[in-house]
């Protein structure tokens, strides 16, 4: 069973896509000729640029999204540690309570 993809790895994986697809019309483009040839060429530049685009975006929203992570891992991290606490004392109390409880039989 494949894994699933993250939506970073999915995005980076369509870029990947595009950037092959450009690389095709590019070797389609050096077998045209006359006005053909020149409509591909401005097609090829005109995706070339989009792509950039779409990479330079895809990378401030990844970038943006780490660091709302991270700051709210950090904001959290306090209250997790000490629910951590909370239930492994939570736990102990109750493996007393059944040892008590097997004790007295």
């Amino acid at each position: 069973m494949e894994a699933k993809k993250s939506g970073f790895e999915e995005v980076e994986s369509i870029l990947r896509d595009i950037g092959t697809k450009i690389e095709e019309l590019i070797e389609k483009g050096t077998q045209a000729g006359g006005e053909a040839k020149v409509e591909i060429e401005k097609k090829i530049d005109d995706l070339k640029e989009k792509r950039t685009t779409l990479e330079a975006e895809f990378k401030k929203g990844k970038e943006k999204v780490e660091q709302l992570y991270q700051e709210k891992k950090e904001e959290f991290e306090p209250n997790i540690s000490e629910s951590k606490e909370h239930f492994k004392e939570g736990f102990k109390q109750l493996l007393e309570g059944v040892k008590t409880l097997l004790g007295k039989k």
